[in-house]
């Protein structure tokens, strides 16, 4: 029975539902930190339960449950970016868990733990800084404001009054967006490191139970894994779906 056949067991799919679910209400709830960042860039708690799950299940399970989080984010609550800002969030979910759970996967210690949530803070942080020199702000810029910087300029000027948009890029990105997001990597590291000693039995004995105890049929694993594979397409699809409906509705 190949890796891959074995890899979705239902303990592991009501895991990776259970982990998008509660990531995803953190990920709705969020707020700003106006005293020190730009009113946009606004904090979450979503990538505590991220970094638990993949943890726990491994690092392409927790690239899923960052993709999970967010279309189930769009369901409820429609993009404000044109989905630029969803697709960012993806993208550096997964330069955070990704690190994490190789590494982990790895070496199974609390050093390891340690080890893989610095890799993934400063490979998020450094994604965080490219998407938004290259990516987000022109999308901003283009899509929401119509090549007009004014707007950008305005959101920047109550904590930088002599910005402009020669200096935008400097002092966003280093000032703003770095900080930011070590910020908000070294919090979610924090509070996943406190209760680590509480629940990596747990993630012990729930990798032991995701092993297969007995060796199926080759029919019996094509079957379960075409099974799931129909189930998660059909998941995603219709929240997908879910999430652009809800974006016309409310336009």
């Amino acid at each position: 029975m190949s890796a891959a056949k074995r890899y979705f067991s239902s303990t592991r799919i009501a895991m990776i539902a259970l982990f998008s679910a509660l990531a995803a209400v953190l990920y709705i709830f969020n707020f700003s930190l106006p005293f020190a960042f730009p009113g946009f860039l606004e904090f979450r708690f979503s990538d505590i339960p991220v970094l638990i799950g993949t943890f726990a299940l491994g690092p392409v399970s927790g690239c899923i449950i960052v993709v999970m989080m967010v279309l189930i984010k769009l369901v409820f609550v429609s993009t404000s970016t044109f989905f630029v800002g969803d697709l960012a969030d993806i993208l550096v979910g997964f330069a955070l868990v990704i690190p994490v759970g190789v590494i982990y996967n790895r070496i199974r210690t609390f050093k390891g733990a340690l080890l893989g949530m610095g890799v993934g803070t400063l490979i998020s942080t450094a994604l965080a800084i490219f998407l938004n020199r290259f990516l987000l702000v022109p999308a901003y810029v283009t899509l929401m404001f119509g090549d007009s910087w004014e707007p950008l300029l305005s959101m920047m000027t109550p904590l930088f009054p002599n910005c402009t948009q020669e200096n935008f890029y400097t002092l966003y990105l280093w000032v703003s967006v770095l900080p930011f997001n070590l910020l908000r990597c070294l919090v979610a590291s924090l509070v996943t490191l406190l209760v680590y000693k509480h629940i990596s039995r747990a993630i012990n004995r729930l990798n032991e139970k995701m092993r297969p105890k007995k060796e199926r049929t080759d029919e019996e694993e094509k079957k379960r894994t075409v099974i799931t594979i129909i189930v998660l397409v059909a998941v995603t699809l219709l929240l997908v779906g879910l999430a652009i409906l809800h974006f016309f509705l409310t336009q």
